[in-house]
């Protein structure tokens, strides 16, 4: 009977709760043109993966604190925490553990620093322009957990009655939560809205979002956003209704695979055109990127994924085509050295022969000024330009009278186009490769009528309409 009290209680809290963010307008439908908008300062999101540990020497907040300068200047809008919560030492993978075996949903990792550290560096970010997302794990605790002992109805057993790891997901250092059991559920909203209100995060990063039922999801964003608008990345490509109250936006592993195809010469670009989505529930996007943990730690780096010839031009695609750019740690550099995911591994700064820091702040200028390339309702729809060659990407965007036209050569090859149905002359150049960043007339550069393309040669260009 107490159960179903609650039950029903939280019911009623949760209804009340999705009034109020209505009426706020966060998240939900606009009232002038009916759309669906994420929190306004997402428009232009230029999301930055922060690995605490390995990003310096030290890998306490306090030491990543001093290299926040650096990712303002380079356009980072949005610092994404990979988890900085303490971790389990019972059953621990490898030295230090992984950051997804947490004890206390809390508390701080003290390899980071004190909570005091994590209040200033969130404070600082946010007096610098910054937003912060932290990366929330629901799915499974470690098995230092409190909750474990406390209340094991909190996770599923099995026949025996013992608590067991995720089933089929080879993870024996976490333990699986059970989502039956709505006082667990309460309390994990609960530890959600705590980093809310005592150190007013932004946003989370929630990973595999599809392991924990929806109607969590849903209910955990009705509350958070009742404290303020809150950013939602969901960890999941296939639970598309993940996006339809809980959720902003999603990844896009299969545009990731894909451009690494094509970088590879193993597809050709037009192929991208799929992993583009125009299905989405109103308003949600993709998050486009070229590496993060799993994929750098696990599988290849950013250099084996797409190597130095085709990086620049895949870095200025993601930031070009509908959703929101992810930079990883070491991306920036080209960072050809998977990082130890459960060892202290410090990003070596100086062992790149590359630097792509120029290019991105670049980009990130040209996206915060075009509303065109925005997120969301908030920017224009992806209209393809009709080409012969498969090897050519082109496309424009336009919001208003804002029109931003890209043409890309996603291959290792010369490739021919006839862009006079493109460009007329009238245009701006904001940027032509890596080697042109300064703007100027399309006029300068002949570009028209049937032109020749180097490999991974690729344009960004600026029409104003009206």
């Amino acid at each position: 009977m107490r159960r179903n009290i609650k039950k029903f209680m939280s019911a009623i809290l949760t209804a009340v709760m999705l009034i109020m963010t209505a009426c706020s307008g966060s998240n939900a439908l606009n009232e002038e043109d009916g759309l669906r908008y994420q929190p306004e300062w997402t428009k232009d999101a230029v999301i930055y993966e922060v690995n605490v540990r390995q990003y310096t020497e030290e890998g306490t907040f306090r030491a990543f604190s001093d290299h926040l300068q650096e990712l303002k200047d380079m356009g980072v809008t949005t610092l994404w925490f990979m988890p900085i919560h303490p971790i389990s030492k019972t059953k621990r993978s490898g030295v230090l553990g992984s950051y997804y075996s947490i004890t206390d949903y809390r508390a701080v990792n003290p390899e980071f620093g004190t909570a005091e550290d994590f209040a200033a560096l969130v404070e600082k970010a946010h007096d610098m322009g910054f937003h912060v997302m932290l990366d929330w794990v629901a799915n499974h605790t470690g098995w230092d957990s409190t909750w474990i002992t406390e209340h094991p109805d909190w996770y599923t057993q099995d026949e025996q009655g013992n608590i067991i790891s995720p089933e089929g997901m080879g993870w024996p250092d976490v333990a699986d939560l059970n989502y039956d059991n709505s006082d667990m559920r309460a309390e994990m909203i609960d530890c959600m809205k705590y980093w809310v209100e005592e150190y007013d995060v932004d946003g989370f990063r929630c990973d595999f979002a599809g392991g924990v039922p929806l109607d969590f999801w849903e209910d955990a964003r009705a509350q958070l956003d009742a404290i303020k608008p809150i950013y939602m990345l969901a960890e999941d490509d296939l639970a598309k209704e993940l996006l339809n109250t809980a959720f902003d936006l999603n990844y896009n592993w299969g545009l990731y695979d894909a451009m690494v195809s094509v970088a590879k010469d193993s597809k050709k670009a037009n192929i991208l055109k799929i992993y583009i989505p125009d299905n989405l529930p109103d308003g949600t996007y993709t998050l486009n990127f070229l590496d993060n943990h799993d994929k750098n730690s696990y599988e290849r780096t950013i250099m084996e994924g797409f190597g130095a010839d085709s990086l620049s031009a895949m870095f200025a695609f993601i930031y070009t085509i509908p959703g929101a750019p992810l930079i990883y740690t070491g991306d920036e550099i080209g960072l050809d050295h998977k990082i130890e995911f459960m060892e202290k591994d410090t990003v070596d700064w100086e062992s790149s022969d590359y630097s792509y820091r120029e290019l991105l702040t670049k980009l990130g200028e040209i996206r915060s000024g075009n509303p065109a390339l925005y997120c969301g309702n908030y920017g224009g729809n992806i209209n393809y330009y009709e080409t012969d060659n498969k090897n050519i990407f082109a496309f424009y965007r336009q919001k208003g009278d804002n029109c931003i036209k890209c043409i890309y050569n996603l291959s290792k090859r010369e490739q021919t186009i006839d862009v006079s149905e493109i460009v007329d002359g009238t245009e701006t150049v904001l940027l032509h490769g890596e080697e042109e960043m300064e703007e100027h007339p399309v006029s300068e550069d002949g570009l028209a009528g049937e032109v020749t393309l180097q490999p991974w040669e690729f344009w960004i260009i600026s029409e104003k309409k009206g």
